[in-house]
């Protein structure tokens, strides 16, 4: 697929790994709608990067913001060829601790935006892209990519549920490439390992040395670029399908 000319949209778009791939698609010549919460810098985002953008303040858990969501990007751009979701939370706690178990609106909390969040997002997304012309002699109509976590495979101390919600994404990865492969639409999952966003700029000196220590090789945290670059990469190799690709300089996550 050639970006150029395309129209995405990036859920959890107004920061982080969400916000890179923004500015990497708007680069591109495509036309990006920003999802999600963060007004202020959503506004700001689109007011920096012009028309090439929107901003819709979307909770992806809510069926209706969704939907408005994304027949506003329709009338905005006239199509939807590219899904990105970002968003998503990290809340951790021991399944006991202390005596107590995790409270169930924890993990629930995690899994509903994490995974059900995503797959709400997704399912509409298709619906519209299944009403659209296909765009080349193979008859694709879009690609959607959601985003999964290293801990889907290697989930440390506290992290059952942030690691279900990763762990949901990977499994139904496949399974909805075969449902919409008729379609003419791809879904792909990107696994990132350690990635520098703002969070960790939050931790002691000694904890982030740690942590790039921990990468095999570069020794270092990711960057939001590097995941952008996978997502164009997903975007513009047709034949990428029903893949979970990891990007974490070859980590292998330790129980702590």
């Amino acid at each position: 697929m050639d970006i150029n000319g395309k129209v995405a949209i990036v859920t959890g778009g107004a920061s982080g790994l969400g916000e890179a791939t923004v500015r990497l698609y708007v680069e591109k010549g495509a036309k990006v709608a920003i999802f999600d919460m963060n007004d202020e810098r959503g506004n700001a985002l689109v007011a920096e990067l012009g028309d090439s953008v929107i901003y819709q303040s979307v909770n992806v858990c809510d069926e209706s913001a969704v939907k408005t969501g994304v027949a506003a990007t329709v009338e905005a751009f006239g199509a939807v060829h590219i899904l990105n979701n970002f968003a998503g939370v990290g809340d951790a706690a021991k399944t006991v601790s202390r005596g107590e178990a995790m409270p169930l609106g924890i993990f629930e909390k995690v899994i509903n935006i994490n995974l059900v969040g995503s797959f709400n997002v997704l399912r509409l997304v298709a619906e519209q892209m299944a009403t659209q012309e296909p765009f080349d002699a193979d008859g694709q109509r879009g690609v959607l990519i959601n985003t999964a976590s290293i801990a889907a495979y290697e989930g440390q101390v506290g992290q059952a549920a942030y690691s279900a919600s990763k762990g949901g994404i990977v499994g139904m990865t496949l399974p909805i490439a075969r449902d919409l492969a008729p379609l003419g639409i791809r879904c792909n999952t990107i696994v990132p390992g350690l990635i520098h966003t703002p969070m960790f700029d939050k931790l002691p000196e000694e904890a982030f040395n740690s942590l790039e220590a921990s990468a095999l090789y570069p020794k270092r945290l990711g960057k939001p670029e590097e995941i952008a670059h996978l997502s164009v990469y997903i975007v513009e190799n047709d034949y990428t399908n029903a893949e979970c690709i990891r990007m974490d300089s070859g980590i292998r996550m330790q129980p702590r």
